[in-house]
């Protein structure tokens, strides 16, 4: 484990539409991505923690909260429509011309997802490196209701079951029990094999070892950073705990 490099990488461009500068936001006292950074930095098996944004503000605010941001990325990999890949790339190439080496994997680390626990995240990487025919790790939570329940309505505007080869009568009605198991994929913690990357054009491939996180909320509207507010002042947080340790809290 020692001899293997692990990195853990952070995506906040500046531009939002849902929630505007919702990246930096005040989050009971710190912008959101603060909790992402010190969620990286609280690891055993994280080594170096990276920002990659389009933003100097984010930058500026990123460093101060103990991550590297040793590059700003192009507007062309920084739109509202740009795919994973291209800020995964991106930094990849960085390292080469860089440094003439890439880590072995990257943690890719969402910031709209700021609350989660640093040993999950390093279960999460042991589980990979344990795993040497996965491609890439992804988590997931499992979903509250079975999709196998839902309808879907046709041209006259009448209901009818998801999944019509489905033989039991009336199946939708039965109980969530009566259905497989479906995971909802997050932004707790993806893991990245580089050597894989570097070789594809998908950066997760068909070999996707599944990590089952607790249920988490991401922040797509400002109802979600209300319910976030609410739910750090009902029980201790070891991120926030670690913030208020080290760092001054904003009004």
């Amino acid at each position: 484990m020692n001899s293997l490099k692990v990195i853990a990488i952070i995506p906040a461009r500046g531009g939002s539409k849902g929630v505007p500068g919702k990246n930096i936001k005040v989050l009971a006292g710190y912008p959101v991505i603060a909790f992402s950074i010190v969620a990286a930095r609280m690891t055993l098996n994280i080594c170096r923690t990276i920002v990659s944004t389009d933003s100097q503000e984010i930058a500026d605010i990123s460093k101060h909260f103990g991550a590297e941001v040793p590059f700003l990325r192009p507007a062309i990999f920084s739109g509202g429509l740009s795919p994973d890949r291209d800020f995964v790339m991106h930094a990849l190439d960085w390292f080469i011309e860089n440094e003439g080496s890439v880590p072995d994997f990257l943690v890719h680390l969402r910031p709209t997802t700021p609350l989660r626990t640093p040993a999950l995240i390093d279960e999460a990487i042991t589980n990979i490196i344990s795993n040497p025919e996965a491609t890439s790790l992804r988590s997931a939570h499992e979903a509250p209701e079975s999709p196998f329940k839902w309808f879907m309505r046709d041209d006259i505007g009448y209901f009818y079951g998801f999944n019509p080869k489905d033989p039991r009568p009336g199946y939708s009605n039965l109980p969530r029990q009566s259905f497989p198991s479906v995971y909802v994929p997050d932004g707790y913690v993806d893991v990245l094999r580089t050597e894989f990357v570097l070789k594809s054009d998908d950066i997760h491939g068909n070999r996707i070892m599944g990590y089952v996180s607790p249920m988490c909320r991401e922040i797509d509207t400002m109802e979600d950073l209300e319910f976030l507010k609410y739910q750090l002042t009902q029980s201790s947080n070891p991120l926030l705990d670690y913030l208020k340790l080290h760092f001054q809290q904003e009004p």
